[in-house]
């Protein structure tokens, strides 16, 4: 009995260390394989992202400049309607003037008229 149970022993020590062998150079190789893949897919993602943003952050600029230019061009564009808008103002202010100033001389004119005739009545 006892040379059976020894036989048994041995014959697990030896699948032991037959069966473990082959397991862990196999993983040992094919495991930095899959790391060095992961890591090339990562620092491919991690590129991506990269211009991403940077293309985000120059398509950003590009439309803070476009609203700059606009702004600047609605601005000029109000500028000149006021100075528009303020010309014909003091164009239609001096017509008046000048008609009030017409109308004034007219009068006066007819009431020295009025006033030279009533003297030469009086006379």
């Amino acid at each position: 009995m006892t040379k059976i149970i020894a036989s048994l022993i041995a014959g697990l020590f030896a699948t032991a260390a037959f069966a473990q062998t082959p397991a862990t150079a196999p993983a040992a190789s094919s495991a930095p394989v899959a790391v060095k893949a992961e890591a090339k897919d990562s620092k491919t993602a991690v590129k991506a992202e990269v211009k991403e943003t940077k293309a985000a952050k120059t398509e950003a600029k590009a439309d803070v400049t476009a609203a700059k230019t606009e702004a600047k061009t609605v601005k000029a564009e109000a500028k000149t309607d006021v100075k528009a808008d303020t010309k014909v103002e003091k164009a239609k202010e001096a017509k008046e003037h000048k008609k009030g100033e017409e109308g004034k001389t007219k009068a006066a004119a007819e009431a020295g008229k009025v006033a030279s005739k009533e003297a030469a009545i009086t006379k």
